[in-house]
């Protein structure tokens, strides 16, 4: 495999793992740097991630089009460099705004993910994207193995240990990418950068304007809010409802990335080969379905670990979708595609912590009406069910 690709896969992969990495302390560093109850650290928890959100939705599209202007290589690399300062930021933070502004700057960098899946659309023939696309979803999925195992083993040396390896991880990946990466931006796919298409609306606005684009936006979107009660409430549900250490949580986190790189490197392949990319997207939606009610009554952490990868298999929809709308976009657009998915994802992130957590507090506080911590998965079934039902009524609509 090339240089410049590894390179693309380790810097995905340090952002799976840079998430991993804190994962498993947030619960213990949020009650030790503003008190509280677990519930209280869960909503903060939440207040984070939507502020980390925010920053993706905002800046994905302006990231995606500036690198469809000044190239990938320069925008990858300010980045990981950035991002490396802002782990260092958290790791000597004393109060909860100052992770706040970590938080704020650490959106801004991971809205590179675009870049980096645009970087894979510019090397790759129409009909790999969508396999590419897993790859780059596997190598996420990789980083979210070693990540909360990483974080979860760190936290014997404290809850800021994990801040300071994914700092060194970001720096040194910008020096590997300085001396690998080429660049695939030409005189013949290069485009002027314009703000009115570079704003997340806009650009969301640009491509729902493509035939059969809007409809699989809309599925995207409801996918990644359901899909991202994940990282919202797991160490907190897992805290409460098995009583979990950081260390349980991150081994639990690294057997859900270890089956969704798996799924994504390598079952994705003959899985779209068997499908299409329809019916994968469709398979996909009830794999999640199936998995996300069983997990909102789940009787033990043991069961928890057997039902992993049944929930893991939900991770072919992404690239599924992602290979379907590339093909439908001209090649000097793949950065603006790119980026305007991540602001969905982000759009989906900025209200799905706020929803997940309060609605894990909401559940497990003293006055709830019925005590149900895993509350939040089954209203991300519901939603999986609505995007299957938006998926089958557009295409039937098309018919």
């Amino acid at each position: 495999m090339r240089l410049p690709i590894i390179f693309i896969l380790l810097t995905v992969m340090i952002d799976g793992m840079g998430i991993g990495l804190i994962i498993p302390v947030m619960p213990d560093l949020l009650l030790e740097l503003g008190g509280g109850t677990l519930a209280q650290a869960a909503v903060w928890g939440g207040i984070l991630s939507t502020t980390f959100a925010v920053m993706q939705f905002l800046f994905g599209p302006v990231i995606g089009g500036l690198s469809d202007r000044f190239g990938r290589r320069p925008v990858l690399l300010v980045a990981l460099v950035v991002m490396a300062l802002d782990y260092v930021l958290m790791a000597v933070a004393g109060a909860i705004w100052l992770l706040l502004i970590g938080r704020i700057i650490g959106g801004i960098t991971a809205a590179t993910q675009s870049t980096a899946s645009a970087y894979m659309a510019d090397i790759s023939a129409p009909h790999e994207r969508a396999a590419r696309f897993g790859l780059v979803g596997a190598a996420f999925g990789a980083g979210f193995v070693l990540g909360p195992i990483l974080g979860g083993l760190l936290a014997e040396y404290g809850t800021r240990a994990p801040f300071w390896l994914a700092a060194g991880l970001a720096g040194s990946n910008a020096l590997f990418g300085w001396i690998v990466l080429k660049e695939t931006v030409t005189v013949a796919n290069r485009r002027a950068f314009s703000w009115r298409r570079a704003n997340a609306l806009g650009a969301l606005r640009s491509l729902g304007r493509l035939p059969g684009v809007t409809q699989l936006l809309v599925v995207y979107f409801i996918y990644s809010i359901g899909f991202a009660v994940y990282p919202a409430v797991w160490p907190y549900f897992g805290k409460e409802r098995f009583d979990w250490s950081p260390t349980t949580i991150g081994l639990s986190l690294a057997v859900f990335g270890a089956t969704m790189a798996l799924v994504q490197g390598g079952l994705i392949r003959p899985i779209l080969k068997s499908l299409g990319e329809r019916g994968t997207v469709i398979a996909g939606h009830l794999f999640s379905i199936t998995s996300l009610m069983a997990l909102a009554f789940i009787p033990s952490g043991f069961w928890v670990l057997v039902l992993t990868p049944l929930a893991a298999m939900g991770g072919i929809t992404p690239p599924a979708l992602q290979g379907i709308m590339s093909a439908r976009v001209e090649n000097d657009s793949q950065g603006e595609l790119q980026g305007a998915l991540t602001s969905a994802s982000a759009l989906a992130m900025i209200l799905s912590p706020l929803v997940m957590t309060y609605t894990f507090a909401r559940f497990t506080n003293a006055e709830a009406p019925v005590y149900l911590p895993g509350a939040p998965f089954l209203l991300s079934a519901a939603l999986a069910v609505l995007g299957l039902v938006v998926l089958l009524w557009g295409t039937r609509r098309s018919s």
